[in-house]
């Protein structure tokens, strides 16, 4: 009998699984009104004209004319209707998707969060359950709502973004284009009323639609897209062309901000780079289950997941010694850089005050491993 976990059988049954897998191409814009859903439209179109069965599954047009000329003479699907807090609102139908399955579906605006009592909590699970079933999918996102660029945006625009799709999904895309406007070209569309309404114009002017936040944006939204054009072209060069080693080991402690910061930072780094990455968290005895308040262990377990929704393997390791702890686990995983937090965190404190700190430097320099310290 075959071992079911035997890693060439289950790399066969990976290739097998990809092979039926739908394509998935994603729109990226930098802010609302770039034109992300005018260009899937456009693109669907095109599809149709040239003898591909396309389907709408989910379109939001806002009562842009522009866009609404676009939807015209094409497929759209029905939508499923679900009552919440006695309203009768609509969600993408997966299900309805999958049964009739075309060669290509247009499901916009990939970070929205279903309504309660859908079957999955975001629209990005129901898009990966599409692709699943080997139907090619055309999304788009604002660069806002990707989970590691959360800390970015809040400092650009002020604004805690709830809506938000891990890193990994983008990783999933096939295909990820940039849909620009300079700052001028983006404002202006709002003031001749193609993006909000009337009285919504003088609002988003004083807030979001400021020409500095739009070009910072516009700076995320293009450093963003030629990440994931530069992975597609290592995945598509010859195997052993050229190989990444890097493997990054986030540390955190039980500070609950910072973490999310270190956790987050490591993340892009690994993205970057297309490599695995670690979480680890050093319990010492003081900070036992039984000594550390419930706050500071429900936000350790909050950082575990968000670190496992971005990619990480998470590692907890009882150890009185953190340093030691530290260079352990960087042996252990064959480690290239680990990441800190700044020198205030406990966490360095800690590090100094041990008498391994010296020893863990020189291990690090002897197996070439870079420490980085994140502001």
């Amino acid at each position: 009998m075959a071992d079911d976990k035997d890693p060439s059988v289950q790399h066969f049954l990976d290739l097998i699984r990809a092979s039926r897998r739908g394509k998935f191409k994603i729109y990226i814009g930098m802010s609302a009104g770039v034109g992300k859903t005018y260009r899937m439209l456009q693109e669907a179109q095109t599809l149709l004209r040239n003898g591909v069965d396309v389907k709408i599954g989910y379109v939001e047009t806002h009562g842009r004319k522009e866009t609404e000329v676009q939807l015209q003479g094409l497929p759209v699907l029905p939508r499923r209707k679900l009552f919440y807090k006695g309203k009768e609102l609509d969600e993408l139908d997966v299900q309805a998707v999958i049964n009739l399955h075309p060669e290509v579906v247009i499901i916009d605006e990939l970070a929205h969060t279903n309504i309660e009592g859908s079957q999955n909590e975001k629209r990005w699970q129901d898009v990966m359950e599409v692709l699943n079933a080997g139907i090619n999918v055309i999304s788009a996102v604002n660069i806002q709502h990707i989970e590691s660029l959360n800390d970015e945006i809040r400092k650009i625009t002020g604004v805690e973004v709830a809506e938000r799709v891990p890193d990994s999904v983008l990783e999933e895309a096939d295909e990820v284009v940039n849909i620009d406007l300079t700052a001028d070209e983006l404002v202006a569309r709002l003031k001749e009323g193609k993006i909000y309404a009337a009285d919504k114009i003088g609002i988003a002017l004083q807030n979001f639609f400021q020409a500095e936040k739009i070009l910072q944006l516009r700076e995320l939204a293009l450093k963003e897209v030629a990440s994931q054009v530069e992975r597609k072209i290592e995945l598509e060069l010859p195997r052993g062309a050229h190989v990444r080693n890097e493997r990054f080991l986030a540390c955190i402690s039980s500070n609950h901000e910072t973490s999310k910061k270190v956790i987050r930072k490591t993340a892009r780094l690994a993205s970057y780079y297309h490599s695995r990455w670690w979480l680890l968290y050093v319990q010492t005895p003081r900070e036992d289950g039984d000594k550390i308040g419930l706050a500071a262990q429900r936000h350790l377990i909050n950082n575990f997941k968000l670190a496992t929704e971005l990619g990480a393997e998470v590692i907890r390791l009882k150890q009185p010694n953190i340093a030691k702890g530290i260079m352990e686990t960087a042996e252990s995983h064959s480690i290239t850089t680990i990441c800190i937090g700044k020198p205030h965190l406990s966490l360095y404190n800690v590090i100094l005050s041990t008498a391994v700190f010296n020893q863990l430097l020189t291990k690090l320099a002897t197996s070439e491993i870079d420490v980085v310290i994140l502001s």
